[in-house]
């Protein structure tokens, strides 16, 4: 009899009964997969709290509320320096492509989140900054991932979320 269950098998396995086979688990498991899982968690839950903050421009909580404002959009919130920066800078710190930062960019102008200025260190530089209205959604960026962080210790607990941020910091190299 054979102990693994081919590819075919496998799938109706799991569709017929919806249990995974026990030796199959650990890739729905492992951390690699928790991590990613708990940050689009977290990416949602910071996007859900955006959207109903009173101090948001209504025309950005409309957009947030309809999941217009995505997780790729808080790069730019999460990423752009208060000084401004070019786009490839953002791109880099994000780690996606300077085309994918760049359309991000566009978006977030549209939205009057952000601008593009000449770089006073290289007139033939364009640089990103904030808007107004950007730095009132940077400022709702900050109570919001205030707001996710409370609720993930009150989850698990205040002595298991210090060693959870211990340990991220820890092996993401203090990034």
């Amino acid at each position: 009899m054979q102990d693994h269950f081919t590819s075919a098998a496998w799938e109706e396995s799991v569709l017929t009964s919806g249990v995974i086979p026990a030796d199959d688990i650990w890739r729905q498991t492992h951390l690699g997969r928790l991590l990613g899982h708990a940050m689009r968690c977290f990416d949602e839950r910071v996007l859900h709290l955006m959207a109903h903050d009173i101090e948001v421009p209504l025309a950005l909580s409309n957009l947030a509320a309809r999941n217009k404002v995505t997780a790729a959009h808080i790069h730019i919130t999460r990423h752009l320096s208060l000084r401004g920066d070019r786009i490839v800078t953002l791109a880099q710190r994000a780690g996606m492509s300077k085309q994918a930062m760049a359309g991000l960019v566009d978006q977030c102008e549209a939205w009057d989140l952000v601008r593009r200025e000449p770089d006073p260190m290289d007139g033939r530089a364009i640089r990103v900054v904030f808007t107004e209205v950007g730095l009132l959604w940077l400022n709702a960026f900050k109570r919001s991932v205030a707001q996710a962080e409370l609720e993930f210790q009150e989850a698990v607990g205040k002595d298991v979320a210090v060693v959870v941020q211990i340990g991220l910091e820890s092996y993401a190299g203090g990034a």
